[in-house]
């Protein structure tokens, strides 16, 4: 019992993260997008990376601290002197002090001199065991770690800008997927109704020719018609099915039906400087620039003098950590090291920052017109859109009214089956065209509110 009951623990969540989502809200979509697009989850990676390496760059600053642990064995003579010294052990003897002497004659001989001393030469082999740890710190640098600091921290910042227009673009995306839904189901909705009247104007053609007041032409064009009508139906279901598919993929999840309906959207932001204040390409290219500026206080650094100190703490014996306290020594130093001349590379680097710098700041009020004309076109787009719909929804009363006029006309024979057809396409025709007008209106308007950083606002 008690395994089922750990089972059961384990996999009901499992089966509930695998659940189709039914009645979806708009806002409840918004909010599992932000947390399970891969996507966005993507870009968060990337802004992590960032992070990360602003804090590198920052952490040059703090200097180094190494410590060495060395273990070695050798015979060479070189080396086993070396040891010795560095273990402070070293003793007249190493020199060959005792063949000296055992070859000292009275009176002196000069030939003394040139006995090789078997001690020194060919030593005993030895071990050597040395800890050693060392701190390195840069004390002056011409301002190189303090501008890659800065530069490293611009760079997240855009990273994050980064990661904020993915997530506006799926928001985007995903609210275009909802009205898309929307305008289907109106679109639907009108398709239905031609369909039963075409099914009404069936039955009654049909029952025309059962009294011989019309021919089977008749029918055959008004079945023709319903059947164009009903493949309209099936590839706006099939279309719908196709957004539902796409809107699963955004939330990384399953997702049978959506709730709201469609309704008029309007500009949120009117106001084109605001929106131009919130723009992420703006802010991005800003951004950029103020990253240049920050190139060329680092390209200065490289003609200033930089300055690093060390401290260096040791101990050496012939045992692991023999006589620590005893054998220990100290080194502190400083260096400066001053680039006076490299052939007027440093000078010209500077001025080829300033050139960017430049060019940058020239893409930025580009970027800033460019914008503004778009929003302009948007907004002007938007208005004829609005004037579109309003009178095509006039049209498409008028044309089903006139419809229904016709329709009563064939009845009394007054008018041919196929103008009440011809009434009947002009009424599908309208309504086709409004559904076209009504997804490039909201289009637009989503279009808009993407530019004006939507997701903020």
């Amino acid at each position: 019992m008690r395994f089922f009951m750990w089972l059961a623990l384990i996999v009901m969540p499992l089966l509930a993260s695998t659940e189709a989502y039914k009645n979806l809200s708009l806002e409840e979509a918004i909010s599992i997008l932000k947390k399970d697009n891969l996507e966005i989850n993507v870009a968060k990676f990337d802004e992590k990376i960032k992070t990360f390496e602003h804090e590198i760059a920052v952490g040059y600053s703090y200097g180094k601290l190494d410590l060495t642990q060395s273990a070695m064995r050798s015979n060479d003579a070189g080396n086993v002197f070396g040891f010795k010294l560095q273990s402070r052990e070293a003793s007249f003897a190493d020199f060959g002090f005792s063949e000296f002497l055992n070859h000292l004659p009275s009176p002196l001989d000069p030939s003394v001199l040139e006995v090789q001393p078997k001690d020194l030469n060919y030593p005993k082999a030895r071990n050597h065991f040395q800890t050693k740890l060392q701190y390195q710190l840069p004390i002056y640098t011409g301002g190189k770690l303090e501008q890659y600091g800065k530069i490293t921290k611009a760079l997240e910042k855009m990273s994050r800008l980064d990661t904020q227009k993915v997530v506006n673009e799926k928001i985007y995306q995903l609210k275009k997927s909802f009205f898309d839904i929307y305008l289907l189901n109106s679109y639907l909705h009108n398709l239905q109704i031609i369909r039963n009247n075409m099914i009404k104007l069936e039955n009654m053609a049909q029952s025309m020719i059962d009294e011989g007041y019309a021919k089977k032409v008749d029918l055959l064009e008004v079945q023709s018609k319903k059947a164009n009508v009903i493949r309209m139906l099936n590839q706006a279901k099939a279309n719908k099915k196709l957004v539902y598919h796409f809107i699963s993929f955004l939330l990384n999840a399953k997702v049978n039906s959506i709730a709201g309906s469609y309704e008029v959207i309007q500009p949120k932001i009117l106001d084109k400087d605001k929106i131009l204040n919130q723009n992420l390409d703006i802010k991005k290219a800003k951004q950029g620039l103020a990253i240049t500026d920050m190139a060329i206080d680092l390209q200065k650094a490289a003609n200033l003098p930089q300055v690093g100190a060390f401290v260096e703490y040791s101990s050496a014996d012939n045992t692991f950590l023999g006589n620590f306290a005893d054998h220990d020594a100290y080194t502190i130093g400083m260096q400066l090291k001053w680039n006076l001349y490299n052939g007027g590379i440093d000078q010209k680097s500077i001025e080829k920052a300033r050139v960017k710098n430049l060019k940058v700041r020239s893409q930025v009020d580009l970027a800033i017109k460019g914008i503004a004309l778009h929003v302009d076109k948007i907004l002007t787009e938007i208005k004829s859109y609005d004037f579109d719909i309003n009178s095509l929804e006039k049209e498409i009363e008028l044309t089903r009214t006139i419809y229904k006029n016709y329709l009563g006309r064939y009845q009394e024979k007054l008018v041919s089956i196929n103008d009440v057809i011809i009434k009947q396409s002009l009424e599908i025709e309208k309504v086709l065209k409004l559904k076209e007008i009504e997804n490039h209106r909201s289009d637009k308007i989503l279009e808009l509110d993407k530019i004006a950083d939507g997701e903020n606002r």
